[in-house]
Parts: structure tokens; C-alpha cells; sequence
């Protein structure tokens, strides 16, 4: 490392508001990924960064020298055009499950590295562990010969893919710097780009169920990622969608990967289907294939390619899924239309009955989840069951009992309630 560069001066000067060079951020990257910059150093950076932003040329430097921490995967001889996707997280979504096989029936590849959930938003990964014998883990060539046999791949990423960020990450966790933008889009994109995607489409969640609960905020975010992404060489679309109110009915993970698959068999709720077949659009479009993935998602061939995938990881498509030790039915105490859901709400509720986790190495209850019986626009009546929850621990029902029935607002009989929309913008 150079000794024309100190981190206390890198530090200042992000500190009073002037941008970094080039030299400097991956000075300060390549360090504290080797253990040269100490953690406070970085702290300080950090929160230095959050107070005062970075510009798009020093956010994707940043990237860039995540990316250069690890490994590239070359994806070129699939045979297939590749596409990727990301969420931002929600509440309830279970969108990538159903996404990634259906796009792949369409022709495309689609290398779908994930992660777990945190707090109360729901993990990919935790969701298909809760189907026998599958495992997230595939070594590289599996990973690349799963894509060209089958078209798709969930799996998580390797230790020595973008190592820089999960260094990072553990740290903008503990110290209060999670939510900024600069680094959520480097974090983001880091990892979509090493992992060899040409082209993505970006799911970015709004309101009270996100980590950006207004559209400002996440028109800032979206914006900072395709600036990345052109950078880079990645073709970018970002669509952004409500979470307001929990997608679908199921919260947690069996639960969820049983909605997927309702979806995926032909039916399962609205809401579910509207953004699996908008985001597939969008998918589709960049990897230049005119084909109409809702007639892949009726005809079956999805479902056929959800089974080869879910196989070719060790699961068993035809297991039955986890059941819990307890179900707990929540029923309506009021008569009326159901005008709100929170999501935020839902979320804790699923997490604190074992679907979700306090801290990484926290385990999770693959039974574990929360149904919503009804939601915005229903009628209910005095004694209808409104949720079922989901759990092994009974201890745990009382504060997601709790959670639950705040998070339900039924109006009076007879209200009129507006639907709102599930597709905010889409930025190309």
C-alpha cells in the first residue's frame, strides 16, 4: 500500500464534504478488505459517507473495488442470453422463486445469487432450505452447468465473490450506516457484477414494509444503481413496486415457497402474479427474447423448469414442506372492510415467530410464517379468522398475536377502498 495515502486524511476529507479520488477509495477498500485499515477507520469513513454522499464517479469506483476484492465468474458458452434480477426486499416476497424458473423457460439464463433475510425482511435462501435436500451451495462449474441444462440457478455467493462487501456489510450493521444510498448500490451492484450478468432488472420496494418507504428515496437509490450498472457495462431497468401491504398472502418461508408454487401451478394471488409477469417483461426485453412469459407460466413449462432447478440442488420437488408444531388462527374482532395492511407490521411478526433473524448467524424455523386471511378491499366479519401464524415455539405468539392485530385497520361496512398501485414507475 501507498504511503502517500493515510485513512485519517481520507477520512477529513470525506468528513468536510469533498469527494474522494479514485486512488484513495481503493487504497481505503484494498486495506480494510486486508485488514491494513482498522475498523474504526472505517467506521468513521463510513458514517463520514452516509452524512455526506458520494458522487456517482466515487460510488462506482467504490463498486469497482469490491468487485476487484474477489473473483469475476464468466458466464460467456451458457448458449442462452443472461439475466439477472435483485430485490431490495419486501415483505412477503417470494417473487424470485417463481421469476428465475419462468424466465428460463423463456430461453434466458438467469444466475440468481441470493442471500438471507435480516430482520423483517424475508431471505431467498431461507425460504427454498425449507425444501428437503436442497442446498444453496454449488461450486462454480455446477453453477455454470445447472444455467446452460436447465436455465436457472438460486444459490449463495461464494466467499470469494466481492469478499470486500461482506466485510462491509457487517460493518455499515452495527454501525448505523445501512441505509446509505452510496453504499446500498455499491453493495448491490458489486455482486451482480462479478457475477457476469451482461444485463438486470432491478426490484426496488417502496413504503412501509422497505428499507426506502418513499418513492424520492427510492428513485435516488434506483437511479444510483443504473448509474453503476452503466459504468460497468450492464444494461439496468429498475422497476419500482409497492410494499405498503405484505405481497401475496404468506410471510416467512415454507409458507411462501408453497404460495411460489401455487403460482407456478396457475394460480396463486393477484398482486404476486402482476410482478413476477412485470419484472419477466422486463427480463426478457433485455435479453432480447420476444416471448410472452405468461403463457410459459400457464402452459406448465414453468413449473417444469422450477422442478429441474429445485433437483438439480438436491431438493425433492414433490416433498411434502415443513409443517409448524403450532398454528395460531388471529380472528377479526370488528365487522367491516379491510382498508390497511401493514407490511412492517407482518414482517416482525413472521421474524419474531422464527422465520426471520436478529443477527446473521441466528437460525431459522423453516415452518415458521405468517397468512394473511384478508387484506385491503375485503369484507370481514366479527369472528373470521384474519391470520393463521405459524411457529414451534409457542412462547413466541403473544407479541406476533400482538403485531398482527395492530397491523390490520378494517373500516366500516360498506367503505370503499382504493386499491393502490402495485407498479410505482419503471426506469429504463
Amino acid at each position: 500500500m501507498s504511503n502517500a495515502i493515510a485513512a485519517v486524511d481520507v477520512i477529513r476529507a470525506k468528513r468536510d464534504g469533498r469527494p474522494l479520488s479514485d486512488a484513495q477509495i481503493r487504497w481505503m477498500v484494498d486495506g480494510y478488505t486486508a485488514g491494513a485499515v482498522a475498523e474504526e477507520q472505517m467506521s468513521a469513513l463510513l458514517m463520514a459517507i452516509y452524512l455526506n454522499g458520494m458522487t456517482s464517479e466515487e460510488t462506482s469506483t467504490w463498486t469497482a473495488a469490491m468487485i476487484d476484492s474477489g473473483i469475476r465468474l464468466n458466464l460467456a458458452g451458457i448458449g442462452r442470453p443472461v439475466v439477472d434480477k435483485h430485490s431490495t426486499g419486501g415483505v412477503g416476497d417470494k417473487v424470485s422463486l417463481i421469476l428465475a424458473p419462468l424466465v428460463a423457460a423463456c430461453g434466458a439464463a438467469v444466475p440468481q445469487l441470493s442471500g438471507r433475510g435480516l430482520g423483517h425482511t424475508g431471505g431467498t435462501l431461507d425460504k427454498l432450505e425449507s425444501i428437503p435436500g436442497w442446498s444453496a451451495v454449488l461450486p462454480a462449474d455446477r453453477m455454470v452447468g445447472q444455467l446452460r441444462d436447465v436455465g436457472a440457478v438460486i444459490c449463495a455467493a461464494s466467499a470469494d465473490l466481492a469478499p470486500a462487501d461482506r466485510k462491509l456489510y457487517a460493518l455499515r450493521d452495527v454501525t448505523a450506516t445501512v441505509e446509505s444510498i452510496p453504499m446500498i448500490s455499491a453493495s448491490i451492484m458489486s455482486k451482480k457484477i462479478a457475477e457476469g450478468t451482461p444485463s438486470l432488472v432491478l426490484d426496488v420496494k417502496v413504503g412501509a414494509g422497505a428499507f426506502m418507504p418513499d418513492q424520492e428515496r427510492a428513485t435516488a437509490l434506483a437511479r444510483s444503481m443504473m448509474d453503476i450498472g452503466a459504468a460497468h457495462d450492464v444494461t439496468t431497468t429498475v422497476v419500482l413496486s409497492a410494499m405498503s401491504t405484505p405481497l401475496g398472502r404468506a410471510a416467512g418461508n415454507a409458507v411462501e415457497v408453497a404460495e411460489a408454487v401455487e403460482v407456478l401451478a396457475g394460480g396463486g394471488p393477484a398482486d404476486v402474479v402482476e410482478l413476477t409477469l412485470t419484472l419477466a417483461r422486463e427480463m426478457l426485453a433485455l435479453a432480447g427474447l420476444d416471448t410472452d412469459p405468461a403463457v410459459a407460466l400457464a402452459g406448465g413449462a414453468a413449473m417444469d423448469t422450477w422442478r429441474a432447478m429445485i433437483a438439480g440442488q438436491g431438493g425433492d420437488p414433490d416433498a411434502e414442506l415443513p409443517t409448524p408444531l403450532i398454528r395460531h388462527v388471529v380472528r377479526a374482532t370488528t365487522e367491516g372492510t379491510v382498508s390497511a395492511l401493514d407490511a412492517m407490521g407482518v414482517g416482525v411478526a413472521a421474524w419474531r415467530l422464527g422465520a426471520g433473524r436478529a443477527r446473521k448467524e441466528d437460525l431459522v424455523q423453516a415452518a415458521a410464517g405468517v397468512v394473511c386471511l384478508a387484506k385491503p378491499g375485503e369484507p370481514v366479519r366479527v369472528g373470521q379468522p384474519v391470520f393463521e401464524l405459524c411457529t414451534d415455539d409457542e412462547d413466541r405468539l403473544p407479541e406476533a398475536v400482538a403485531l398482527v392485530e395492530a397491523a390490520l385497520t378494517v373500516a366500516a361496512p360498506g367503505t370503499s377502498v382504493t386499491a393502490t398501485p402495485l407498479i410505482l414507475d419503471v426506469l429504463r
